[in-house]
């Protein structure tokens, strides 16, 4: 056993502040679910888009302070999960009580990606504001953009 499997209690929390150690989504320990090409998954999280998708979003408050942790980023940069062709610059804005919002260049990436409410998003922070995005739509299956499934099938 590797040590890198996110179950409560074991290892050393990662990350700032209090929110590493407040809530560790549930994923299975492969090595595959917790690695990218980008290096080890820090923190996970869910959102689902309600009312206008293009508009500003609020990032829930656990993976907000954990993505800010001690100093609050100016913008993330997000591309989509397997794809490593394109990136997005969002801004990240923040209200008096310290919610996280992804404001300027959002707009770009929820068009492009044809967002509408109900999809889900599933984000991976890398670190160093690098995220990775999944789009799930209204049937929860998985949206793919940029042919990042393989096609085995051409040998």
């Amino acid at each position: 056993m590797s040590g890198r499997g996110r179950g409560r209690g074991r290892g050393r929390a990662r990350g700032r502040g209090r929110a590493a150690r407040t809530s560790s989504p549930a994923t299975p320990s492969s090595s595959s679910s917790n690695m990218d090409e980008e290096g080890p998954v820090l923190f996970e999280f869910v959102l689902v888009l309600k009312g206008d998708p293009h508009g500003i979003q609020r990032l829930p408050d656990t993976s907000a302070d954990f993505v800010a942790g001690d100093e609050r980023p100016g913008l993330l940069h997000l591309r989509e999960a397997d794809c490593g062709c394109c990136r997005w610059i969002v801004n990240v804005i923040y209200d008096a009580r310290g919610k996280m919002y992804l404001h300027i260049g959002w707009e770009k990436f929820a068009r492009y990606h044809r967002l509408e409410a109900g999809f889900m998003l599933m984000f991976s922070y890398f670190g160093e504001r690098d995220m990775t995005v999944k789009v799930f739509d209204e049937t929860r299956c998985r949206r793919h953009y940029h042919g990042d499934i393989a096609d085995e099938d051409d040998d």
